[in-house]
């Protein structure tokens, strides 16, 4: 299936096994694209449907989901607005391509991570869960949204020298007190993503796989 015209240029992939209905929203690291996670799309959850959109904001020519005035200082204005257009263009892919808004989860790396995180807390109805790859505390939201049902990854590095072990408690604390299922694995790497990341996300989906069928065949 050719991509259509949508509001943020991305990749589609159509699901390959008609019994899943989950879609992956997959949002790359600063200065990657909309191919970057596809291959990780795949691995995590085979058979799903893939939507990977390319952040439309450019720092020094490298795509973002959004501005920061510095490293690790973010322009929570435009975090805002970027997280609003990206819950829009879900919206918008999920007409366009027939998928189930209901049952989108994202997976993010970095500034990817962290605009999925702008997802949950200021459009919470966007995502039914998600996998966050070192991220950060996007903003501390006016009101804390209701994340109830809504389960979350964060994986995170224990010598990461820009999404500190400080800013991982501070996010496991955000997202905890708004009532979400949180599940923070630490790896002893830094901010690059390592194969243990994977090995750890690749079990997490398959343990929400297992548990959405037992639901189903009860």
């Amino acid at each position: 299936m050719s991509e259509k015209k949508l509001s943020f240029t991305h990749r589609f992939i159509p699901a390959t096994d008609p019994a899943i209905t989950e879609t992956l929203l997959l949002l790359h690291g600063t200065g990657g694209s909309e191919h970057d996670l596809l291959g990780l799309g795949s691995r995590l959850r085979p058979g799903a449907a893939l939507l990977s959109p390319r952040g439309k904001v450019l720092e020094n020519g490298m795509p973002r989901f959004f501005r920061r005035l510095a490293e690790g200082v973010f322009d929570v204005e435009d975090v805002k607005r970027q997280s609003q257009a990206l819950a829009e263009f879900v919206v918008e892919a999920s007409q366009a391509y027939g998928l189930d808004e209901r049952n989108i989860t994202a997976v993010g790396y970095s500034n990817g991570a962290n605009i999925a995180g702008g997802l949950l807390l200021l459009r919470p109805k966007t995502l039914a869960a998600a996998a966050l790859l070192r991220p950060m505390v996007p903003l501390l939201p006016e009101k804390l949204p209701d994340l109830k049902g809504k389960e979350v990854l964060i994986l995170s590095g224990r010598s990461d020298p820009i999404a500190t072990p400080t800013e991982t408690a501070r996010l496991v604390k955000l997202f905890s007190d708004a009532g979400a299922t949180v599940n923070p694995l630490a790896q002893p790497d830094g901010h690059q993503l390592s194969d243990e990341d994977v090995r750890a996300a690749e079990a997490w989906f398959a343990s929400r796989s297992a548990k959405a069928e037992a639901v189903t065949r009860r």
